[in-house]
């Protein structure tokens, strides 16, 4: 499959999609697979410095007989995103909140603290949350019922809005070294950046599987399409 994904030129969101494991390549060369996820591949490594050739060694290597974890059904895909991601978000992300509050405070002397990522992250929550319940509210229900037609302007509203998540992770990784702790950070300070990681990569694969999986079966509209990609951030 890898072979015939590079021959096709599929874009770094198409093979994300198909290709699995192909998402945990892309995050360790930090590209972007899911809010510009209608990029070409080298055109996305390139943007990121990086030798396409070497991401392409990176996906050969992957065991792509390996099964998917991702629902096919339509339905059970959207159950899973509720579940794995709009669930763990609510429960994580006051969390994080609480430890960034405590880090900034603690901290507040050095020159290294983390400076307004509470902040940050109160503004991730609250946009979140209210995106999710749009989601859950009159998307989510429509395409549980195989309802199609009158999908494209609210599908084209939440590519645009996950643009903006896109910004928030780049501005999260600019606040904290990209997400790296100095070497003698206390226990609350590594405890919160390993959050952080989570939620990046848990955000991420969440766009990912909207834009470039559930998306697509339901809009007219190429992924991606309708909206500037350089919006988004390159995490």
């Amino acid at each position: 499959m890898t072979n015939e994904l590079m021959a096709s030129g599929a874009t770094v969101g198409e093979i994300a999609a198909r290709l699995p494991g192909a998402t945990a390549v892309f995050r360790r060369f930090g590209m972007d697979f899911c809010c510009k996820g209608n990029v070409a591949l080298a055109d996305s490594a390139r943007e990121r410095g990086i030798d396409p050739a070497a991401v392409e060694r990176a996906l050969a290597a992957l065991d792509s007989a390996a099964p998917s974890a991702t629902p096919q059904d339509s339905a059970a895909l959207v159950d899973h995103i509720l579940s794995r991601y709009h669930d763990t978000h609510r429960r994580e992300l006051p969390e994080l909140i609480r430890l960034a509050r405590t880090v900034e405070k603690v901290h507040a002397k050095r020159d290294d603290a983390p400076r307004g990522l509470a902040d940050l992250l109160e503004r991730m929550s609250m946009e979140l949350h209210q995106h999710m319940a749009k989601e859950e509210l009159i998307l989510f229900p429509a395409m549980k019922q195989s309802v199609a037609a009158g999908l494209d302007m609210p599908i084209a509203r939440m590519r645009h809005e996950h643009d903006g998540h896109g910004e928030h992770l780049r501005e999260l990784a600019a606040l904290t070294n990209e997400i790296t702790a100095p070497a003698d950070a206390c226990r609350t300070w590594q405890a919160l950046y390993a959050g952080l990681a989570k939620l990046t990569d848990d955000l991420m694969e969440h766009i990912h599987l909207e834009n470039n999986v559930l998306f697509p079966r339901f809009s007219a509209v190429e992924s991606g399409a309708g909206f500037d990609g350089r919006l988004c951030s390159r995490v």
